[in-house]
């Protein structure tokens, strides 16, 4: 059974008369004629009663024609949700974001994208960065957005964000005058981290062992405005990236250059056997834009 025959059907049925319904469907009489036949012989059961003057259905026509008024509106319908989610008139995106990330970059960015596509509902979760490319990866998330470097051939990853990570000591530190500093230098300091759940846990103490040291951390927060109030107590140092410095507006702490030049680099990332919906990748064009 063809939705073009169920069509064709219904149109008899609303003219009740093959001539007038192939008029209004610009076809000849014959090849209407031959459609309805087939669609009664492929069902078995006589659909319509056909006299010189008018065609009535029968009590088996007249069922089928009540399920194909639904079934051609179910039809309209879908092309309909699909014309509409193909020109971004409705749909829905599933995001993991860091916090971080999430309170620095995207406030402004879903914004802007919810100005340019009101009727596309974003749901953000918050997770570290780790447990988000996991999340995205089992199907969790449709889209992700992550610290790098990530070492899963499973994702796909789409750079969109690189800084320079800078010192925050207090005013009153050793270090505060200094415009550059080397991580050899912060052996013996005291540091104020990120919780281990976060990217930017392990990517600083890699730097610091790399430099030679393992980092003698004595408190974690999840909070980068927290983890500069603490450094402003003067209970130990941090490491942030520029963007988190921007924002930092407490005079009791001095930023600082570190060398080697350490990057935090972001990127959105998505499963790469999974399909990514038409909101999904213009919400992805939007962001690397």
């Amino acid at each position: 059974m063809e939705i073009r025959q169920l069509k064709y059907f219904i149109e008899v049925v609303k003219h009740k008369n093959i001539t007038k319904a192939s008029e209004s469907l610009h076809i000849s009489q014959p090849a209407l004629s031959k459609v309805i036949k087939s669609l009664e012989e492929e069902i078995g059961i006589t659909l319509i009663h056909r006299s010189n003057k008018t065609h009535e259905l029968t009590d088996a026509g007249q069922i089928v024609f009540d399920y194909a008024k639904k079934i051609i509106a179910q039809v309209d319908e879908m092309s309909t949700t699909l014309l509409d989610m193909t020109n971004l008139r409705r749909g829905s995106i599933n995001i993991g974001i860091p916090p971080i990330i999430g309170s620095l970059f995207f406030p402004r960015v879903i914004a802007s994208f919810h100005r340019s596509y009101p009727n596309i509902q974003i749901n953000i979760k918050e997770y570290g960065a780790a447990k988000v490319a996991k999340s995205v990866e089992a199907g969790e998330f449709e889209i992700g957005v992550s610290v790098l470097p990530i070492s899963n051939d499973a994702l796909n990853i789409f750079p969109f964000v690189q800084e320079e990570m800078k010192l925050i000591v207090n005013e009153q530190h050793p270090l505060s005058s200094r415009k550059v500093v080397h991580m050899k230098e912060l052996k013996e300091e005291e540091f104020i981290f990120y919780s281990e759940e976060f990217a930017l846990y392990e990517i600083m103490r890699k730097k610091c062992i790399h430099a030679g040291f393992e980092p003698n951390i004595i408190f974690r927060s999840s909070q980068w405005d927290f983890i500069v109030e603490i450094v402003a107590a003067n209970l130990g140092i941090t490491m942030l990236p520029q963007s988190i410095c921007n924002r930092t507006n407490n005079s009791q702490v001095s930023i600082i250059d570190l060398k080697p030049v350490t990057k935090w680099e972001l990127a959105i990332i998505t499963k790469k056997d999974r399909y990514l919906t038409e909101a999904g990748r213009r919400f992805i064009d939007f962001v690397l834009k």
